[in-house]
């Protein structure tokens, strides 16, 4: 009984219950919808797919939450930039819309990243502005109209096409996670974002440029929301006012619920990519279930609560 108590007084919930969760929910669908196709190979390919995005995003809220700080426009960054993409498509090369798309994201995240870190401007207000605006600008710019994106190189490059049997959208997830998890765990760069979100003040007397940090962290993230416009351009061949709009409550649970604190101090990448295909399997086995768009979203919700719950519990530990 002494050995399971400790084990349990140890065991790191946070660190696990995505996992833990993936398999539980994972099982439970399986089971309820053996009949309903959940487990054929095309669906299960489609979950992967459709997460491509929202990993992508992921990474990047990843490293905004682990420095103490909030990004809520990066939907509307996925927007712009999807857009940016289709436009420059029409008169230039597949490179100068893929460049032009994530120079979109990036510019907007330095836009975010100086007004937080410079002129000391709340995160949360200012995402929050920025989200409001970019989406005004999504929809000014294409008059509510979609953006066909008919270069075929740039579609099958980074939506419908593979390369030696793998589909391009799981390549850009695995690059994705892969540097970003290198840059979070194996770099002085991730060092360091996690030490400012744990402790801003101490980071700032030890040595460490929390400014400068803060201002890349919101970079990185708008670096990643132009390029999972990209990949949404690519996979529906057209660029939407609309892209990324329902992403931001989906993003945000995929990020807590794979170990991210909500306040800063911890981060997990792998996590988030995990996180991100549970929310997706999630989406899925709740549409084959038949519930309604607004059950759903009550789903979503009570996952956030349970995973911010659980993280606040971690950090008074």
């Amino acid at each position: 009984m002494n050995a399971i108590g400790k084990f349990l007084r140890t065991f790191d919930m946070q660190g696990s219950i995505v996992f833990l969760g993936f398999v539980a929910i994972f099982l439970f669908f399986a089971i309820v919808l053996y009949d309903d196709g959940f487990l054929t190979t095309r669906n299960l390919s489609n979950i992967v797919l459709q997460t491509a995005p929202t990993t992508v995003m992921a990474v990047g809220l990843v490293f905004v939450l682990s420095a103490g700080e909030i990004d809520l426009s990066f939907g509307s960054i996925t927007a712009v930039s999807a857009i940016v993409a289709a436009f420059a498509l029409r008169e230039h090369s597949a490179v100068a819309g893929a460049c032009a798309g994530i120079g979109a994201g990036l510019a907007i995240g330095a836009i975010n990243g100086t007004l937080v870190a410079y002129l000391k401007l709340p995160s949360f207000l200012v995402t929050l502005a920025t989200l409001g605006l970019f989406a005004g600008v999504a929809r000014s710019i294409t008059n509510l109209q979609s953006i066909p994106v008919l270069n075929d190189f740039f579609v099958g490059f980074f939506g419908s096409g593979a390369i030696s049997g793998i589909p391009s959208l799981v390549i850009w997830t695995v690059v994705a996670v892969a540097v970003g998890h290198l840059v979070f765990r194996e770099t002085r760069f991730g060092a360091h974002v996690v030490a400012t979100g744990d402790d801003a003040q101490a980071s700032l007397v030890s040595g460490i440029r929390v400014k400068r940090i803060r201002f890349l962290v919101l970079t990185i993230c708008g670096g990643c929301a132009g390029l999972a416009g990209l990949l949404y351009a690519g996979r529906l061949q057209a660029a939407k006012y609309t892209l990324g709009e329902s992403d931001l409550m989906t993003v945000i649970a995929a990020v807590i619920v794979g170990g991210t604190a909500l306040f800063g101090g911890r981060g997990s990448v792998v996590g988030a990519c995990v996180g991100s295909l549970l929310m997706g399997m999630l989406n899925n086995g709740l549409i084959l279930m038949g519930l309604p768009v607004s059950d759903q979203m009550i789903v979503r919700g009570l996952i956030i609560l349970v995973a911010v719950a659980i993280s606040l519990r971690q950090t008074e530990r």
